[in-house]
């Protein structure tokens, strides 16, 4: 059964809703630490929270969790692949027609809408996290690979760092805004809870095979050595 897709006819309307499990654990856990880390770069950046330099090791898990995020959407659970929830622009348009709530009954996983989303967000967050690493105030604060070229990348980097920023804070309010009024429209379909424990109210088992957190640990494992190893490189230049 595809993720994306409301029940199928097996399930009649009248069928009593019960709680069936449709997010992995991975998943979850890469969607809220995302949250968590988004928030504290912020309050670094602009609030003075923290050094500067957290706000670098902040950058630095937040690609790592991209990163594991998008190599789950090819190898892990069912619901948390790209090939089972993405649609094309005439499923969006489709979707949008069904005036996002009558017409495709209680999505097993992502609706086409919130699957754009998902992409978009991963997106910003990846390009907020490579401008970063080349980024610079010319002053204090030196991404660790700005060293590797030059003062027009660098310039460059940080103004699609700073541009980016906005953009991102933009579309998470949309993003957050879009979620509670799905839950304020569908009461009974609501999206934050389902985040939190991973079960979501269905009118039938969807049948979805899980992945254990285990390939995820790995993933994340190999993308943060990667990444220590490119970071190092970086900040080799300054050592000179």
């Amino acid at each position: 059964m595809n993720p994306s897709d409301p029940e199928t006819p097996e399930a009649p309307a009248c069928a009593p809703l019960a709680r069936y499990r449709v997010w992995d654990l991975t998943t979850r856990f890469i969607h809220w630490a995302l949250v968590l880390l988004v928030l504290l770069q912020f309050g670094t950046a602009e609030w003075g929270w923290l050094s500067m330099q957290w706000h670098f090791y902040f950058g630095y898990a937040i690609l790592v969790l991209v990163g594991v995020r998008v190599l789950w959407g090819f190898v892990g659970s069912d619901s948390s692949r790209f090939s089972q929830f993405l649609r094309g622009p005439r499923g969006v348009a489709a979707y949008l027609r069904g005036t996002l709530w009558t017409k495709f009954g209680h999505p097993v996983g992502h609706n086409p809408l919130g699957a754009l989303s998902v992409l978009v967000l991963l997106a910003l967050l990846l390009i907020q996290g490579i401008s970063g690493l080349f980024a610079s105030d010319a002053i204090t604060v030196f991404g660790p690979l700005s060293g590797r070229v030059s003062d027009a990348t660098v310039r460059l980097m940080t103004r699609i760092h700073d541009i980016n920023q906005n953009i991102l804070l933009a579309f998470i309010a949309l993003h957050v805004a879009a979620v509670l009024l799905h839950a304020l429209v569908r009461r009974e379909d609501n999206l934050i809870v389902a985040m939190i424990t991973g079960c979501k109210r269905l009118r039938r088992d969807p049948g979805l095979r899980f992945v254990g957190i285990g390939g995820a640990l790995l993933l994340a494992v190999a993308l943060a050595f990667l990444l220590w190893a490119i970071v190092r490189w970086g900040q080799a230049v300054a050592a000179y």
